[in-house]
């Protein structure tokens, strides 16, 4: 299930057995909401936060939001019941955390497919061990609904015993292979969570590095952090009008029979297009969501 284009700037994380969290997420300017049944839910209260997110969903309201459903693991406790309830729970997405091979991916797939899930269900995966990183391409590989690799840094730095430094050098080999894989096999990436939510200066400079790996967007574990990731990860007023200029002087170009053009000093050829198109795309639905929210 490659993914589509669509705004996924911000993906905020929000707990399923918090009913007015839910309720919240309706009016947030999230791209993403990942209702979350793993970290952020104690084990007292799984099958509560199982009924809180289905009656949220039933409920409807959230617009044209992502839904995603994050389930604890398979060998675990809770999440045979968590991947049953999702199959048909109306999310667009399962997130399913700590995956490392694609026989965990195929479990899920066969689970889903068991229960009733639609073929429009996306499996999303969380990335978050060493294992899992050694594996990007197998896991990216494994089925026609994966959608998303969602990066998991903070369990990944305790597994690699590693800092949370600024620059986040620690992590630049796992990042560069979840984005490697994910483009080659048409999926969608989103960055990690930055744990400091007194941090502004800070957060803004992992979304821009984020952005400049390739990264679609970032995961976020409060709503003050929405507006920035919105800003950083959408496209600029300056990249809009140079999409079109590019376009343009290429059409023109080719309808005189070259396929290259200088624009301003640059050599522009069909693949500086394809990617001004992706960018106006994104442009024209996250003006759209904006406009309709």
């Amino acid at each position: 299930m490659a993914a589509s284009v669509r705004p996924r700037r911000s993906a905020l994380y929000m707990p399923g057995s918090n009913a007015r969290a839910l309720e919240k997420a309706r009016s947030l300017e999230a791209d993403v909401v990942i209702m979350d049944l793993e970290d952020a839910v104690s084990p007292d209260k799984k099958a509560a936060a199982r009924e809180a997110i289905g009656a949220a969903l039933s409920e409807g309201g959230y617009g044209d939001r992502e839904l995603v459903i994050r389930t604890n693991a398979l060998e675990g406790d809770w999440g045979t019941e968590d991947l049953a309830f999702a199959a048909k729970a109306g999310a667009d997405a399962v997130l399913l955390p700590k995956v490392e091979h694609a026989e965990q991916i195929w479990q899920a797939e066969e689970m889903l497919s068991a229960a009733g899930a639609p073929d429009s269900l996306s499996i999303w995966c969380m990335m978050e061990t060493p294992l899992g990183m050694l594996h990007a391409e197998e896991i990216a590989a494994a089925s026609p609904r994966l959608g998303c690799l969602v990066l998991g840094t903070s369990d990944l730095a305790k597994d690699l015993h590693a800092l949370h430094t600024r620059d986040r050098f620690p992590f630049i080999t796992s990042l560069g292979l979840c984005i490697l894989a994910a483009r080659a096999y048409g999926l969608a990436v989103l960055d990690g969570v930055h744990l400091d939510l007194d941090d502004a200066e800070g957060f803004e400079a992992s979304c821009r590095q984020g952005l400049e790996l390739g990264f679609d967007g970032k995961t976020l574990i409060h709503p003050k952090t929405l507006a920035a990731a919105n800003r950083i990860f959408a496209p600029s007023g300056e990249e809009i009008a140079w999409s079109r200029k590019i376009i343009d002087a290429h059409a023109a170009a080719e309808a005189e029979g070259s396929g290259v053009v200088l624009v301003n000093g640059k050599l522009v050829e069909a693949l500086h297009v394809e990617n001004a198109r992706r960018i106006l795309a994104l442009a024209e639905m996250i003006e759209y969501r904006e406009s309709n929210s």
